[in-house]
């Protein structure tokens, strides 16, 4: 049986795209730039921002205008109400089932920690994570093992009793490069080459699933 189980934020306990899509297209109106679909976005979301933004400024790519969209792009999201992003079903519901059963839960995302929180205490107020390891300039992005190792530095757990719970292939490579598993969810943004991979134990379609499976490891 696992111990320690860490979550994905975007595509795994959130459904987030809608807004995140519409707030970069505003800032990409703003300042000029192509707008990106939908699709792109599904395809992107979980990775590192830089990527997403070198993509739209193509020859106009270098380290000011990243800045600029970044800034443009957090004052746009941190004024939009974001009323479409919430917990996917059935994702409370085994929060609440996971921490009553004495498992440990915490958070590794590429989204800023400080939004992550916000989101929880609205949602997930009454989950007690030990702790929350989002994306700062401080520190690298997923896929790098940064935030998964500051985790279980805190909690005390081995890699061995830790479960990494996310839909990407970036969820995928961070479980790697930490050397713990790795459950994939089919609900969030995942594409199919992700499904396919090797490395997870488990590719899952219900929230329910995951219970059944961390208690067996």
């Amino acid at each position: 049986m696992k111990k320690l189980c860490i979550f994905d934020f975007d595509g795994t306990m959130f459904d987030s795209i809608s807004d995140v899509a519409r707030c970069f297209n505003e800032t990409f109106d703003e300042l000029g730039y192509e707008r990106l679909d939908l699709e792109y976005y599904r395809k992107s979301l979980g990775g590192n921002v830089d990527e997403i933004i070198g993509i739209i400024l193509k020859d106009n790519n270098n380290a000011e205008n990243v800045e600029l969209v970044k800034k443009t792009y957090e004052k746009i999201y941190n004024n939009d109400p974001k009323e479409n992003t919430h917990l996917f079903a059935g994702i409370h519901e085994l929060l609440e089932n996971l921490q009553d059963d004495g498992f440990v839960l915490a958070i590794n995302s590429n989204r800023k920690t400080a939004s992550i929180r916000k989101f929880i205490d609205l949602f997930a107020g009454d989950i007690d994570f030990i702790d929350i390891q989002g994306h700062e300039y401080s520190h690298p992005s997923k896929p790098d093992a940064y935030g998964v190792n500051a985790i279980l530095e805190k909690s005390g757990i081995s890699r061995e009793d830790t479960v990494y719970i996310g839909d990407s292939a970036t969820d995928v490579a961070t479980s790697r490069n930490a050397g713990i598993d790795c459950i994939i969810v089919t609900w969030g943004y995942g594409m199919e080459d992700v499904y396919a991979d090797e490395y997870p134990i488990a590719v899952v379609d219900n929230p329910s699933d995951i219970l059944k499976i961390v208690k067996k490891e």
